[in-house]
């Protein structure tokens, strides 16, 4: 007999359902502005935001700041999600799953940039989040 649950009482992996319009417009290059202002719930495109603002090759204190505020906004839109889809604030949430990887790769921006502007605790928060979502992500 198999059990729908895990025994140990930890919660079954939470997986996000996908939104294939805006995962086909981001795949075929729509600039990830124009799909964050059609789909503005899609952590993937706050997260390919994020990501080019912190990973900007001549990288200035704005830069940085424009990468946290992206990342928290894909950050609270997959919160959302994660809530809306069962999750109750901890258990997994694994990388396998396409469609977790907007809000994780969100979480990971924000605790770069929060670590590059010296806020401490939100970069041990996020690392800490990454670590029970899916340990295979943090350092």
């Amino acid at each position: 007999m198999t059990h729908p649950h895990n025994l140990l009482g930890e919660p079954d992996p939470v997986l996000l359902p996908g939104n294939p319009e805006a995962e086909r417009e981001l795949a075929e290059g729509t600039p990830a502005a124009e799909v964050a202002a059609h789909h503005p719930t899609v952590s993937a495109a706050w997260a390919a935001l994020a990501e080019a603002a912190i990973d900007h090759p001549e990288r200035q204190l704005s830069d940085t700041i424009e990468a946290y505020a992206y990342a928290r906004t894909g950050y609270h839109r997959g919160l959302d999600a994660l809530r809306r889809n069962g999750w109750k604030g901890y258990g997994p949430v694994p990388w396998s799953h396409e469609p977790n990887r907007g809000f994780l790769r969100c979480v990971t921006v924000l605790a770069r940039a929060a670590e590059a502007i010296g806020e401490t605790d939100e970069h041990e928060r996020c690392t800490q989040l990454l670590r029970d979502c899916d340990p295979t992500l943090a350092p």
